[in-house]
């Protein structure tokens, strides 16, 4: 499997936003209301899901910027997917499946890390998970509102992901998170979900999303979203081609590998 290094030693991680930074170093935009955004900012849209031959990833596949595409370990498509994102140019995650607070067992699938697994048991989990997904370069939680709460579990996962030279994106289900002291420890670089676009599965919902997403860049130069395949999946697709080229005059849009500072960044203050 092809893996993408990087040098990522002390990076800085926050709790409630990714690492930002202007692509111009331009001024921030005001944030009275009515206000248009001012120079470019950065946008990364993350796709979960992929690797089941869910509903919307013929659609999310034709979108007509480069996104990360989030795919799960061990389904029936999960090669076929995490290869056509790579032809396409796009990012590769693994979608790691991790124990939630509520939720049903058979909605994590197969290979999930769970609180009551030894280090060594869950080591080897993910060390399968990323072998299994070709040219990933880096892992975000499925789920997972309880495994991200315990410190035990996540070091032991983000030890693996450290050997592999991957970043890690907090999808942010839960707010008792501990990646940002975790990773801080061991030099992992971090990024964070800011916006959930279709966690309700309406095409008014997911268009008040992505107003949600350019409020936040009023004030801040980068953002993070999640989208998904599945029951939303081309309601998703649907919103986002309408919606890019109406953003791009003030937004690009990046995989979340350019989101990530190198090691000679480190001293960059991240968002609060």
């Amino acid at each position: 499997m092809m893996q993408h290094k990087w040098k990522v030693a002390g990076l800085a991680c926050s709790l409630m936003a990714a690492i930002l930074f202007s692509t111009q170093g331009g001024p921030a935009a005001a944030s009275s209301k009515g206000q248009e955004i001012q120079g470019h900012r950065q946008v990364a849209i993350v796709i979960d899901d992929f690797g089941n031959g869910m509903t919307g990833t013929p659609e999310m596949m034709e979108l007509p910027v480069r996104f990360t595409v989030a795919v799960m370990p061990f389904m029936p498509t999960t090669k076929q997917d995490a290869e056509l994102a790579f032809k396409r140019g796009d990012d590769v995650i693994v979608h790691m499946p991790m124990e939630p607070v509520k939720g049903k067992p058979e909605w994590l699938g197969p290979g999930a890390i769970t609180t009551s697994m030894s280090d060594d048991e869950i080591r080897k989990r993910v060390e399968a998970a990323i072998a299994d997904v070709p040219h990933a370069v880096g892992m975000n939680n499925h789920m997972g509102s309880k495994a991200t709460s315990d410190e035990r579990v996540m070091r032991a996962v983000l030890s693996v992901v450290k050997e592999h030279g991957m970043f890690f994106l907090d999808s942010r289900t839960s707010y008792r998170t501990v990646l940002p002291k975790v990773t801080k420890e061991l030099g992992v670089p971090l990024l964070s979900n800011q916006v959930f676009l279709d966690d309700v599965y309406t095409t008014k919902h997911i268009s008040k999303q992505v107003g949600v997403m350019r409020k936040y860049l009023e004030d801040n130069d980068s953002c993070v979203i999640i989208g998904h395949v599945g029951p939303p999946g081309k309601l998703t697709a649907a919103v986002l081609k309408d919606a890019i080229p109406r953003l791009q005059a003030t937004t690009s849009f990046v995989k979340l590998s350019e989101m990530v500072l190198p090691s000679a960044e480190k001293d960059i203050i991240p968002h609060p």
